[in-house]
C-alpha cells in the first residue's frame, strides 16, 4: 500500500509541477500516473549507476549535481512516455526541482493527517 500511495503522490506532484513549469506538459492524469511509475523504476535501477559514475562531481558540487541526474532521468522518462512533453534540459531541471519540493510537501501533509 505504501508504494501505491507514493505513486499517487508523485503523480499528483508531477501534474502540479508540469502545470507550473514552462516547457513541460502532461496530457492527462493517467499520463502522470505512468510517469510516476516509470520515474520510480528509473530511480531504482538507473539513478544508482549514474550516482556512482558521477560521484566526484557530486562531491565537488556538494550534492547539487543530483538535480542534474534527476533532470536526466526525467528526460529519459519523457522519451518513452507518450503524453509527457519536456522542451529541453532546463525545463527538465526546473521540473525536477519543483517535483522534489511538491512531493516532499505532499508526503509531509499525508504523514500529519495519518499520524
Amino acid at each position: 500500500m505504501n508504494i501505491l500511495l507514493r505513486i499517487l503522490v508523485t503523480s499528483l506532484a508531477a501534474f502540479i509541477a508540469a502545470w507550473i513549469t514552462p516547457g513541460v506538459h502532461i496530457d492527462r492524469y493517467t499520463t502522470a500516473l505512468v510517469f510516476a511509475l516509470v520515474f520510480g523504476l528509473l530511480n531504482f535501477f538507473i539513478k544508482p549507476i549514474l550516482i556512482i559514475l558521477t560521484l566526484p562531481i557530486t562531491i565537488v558540487t556538494m550534492g547539487l549535481f543530483l538535480l542534474v541526474i534527476n533532470a536526466i532521468i526525467i528526460l529519459i522518462a519523457a522519451h518513452y512516455i507518450h503524453g509527457l512533453h519536456v522542451a529541453g534540459f532546463w525545463a527538465a531541471l526546473l521540473f525536477s526541482i519543483l517535483l522534489s519540493i511538491f512531493t516532499s510537501v505532499l508526503h509531509r501533509l499525508g504523514q500529519k493527517k495519518i499520524g
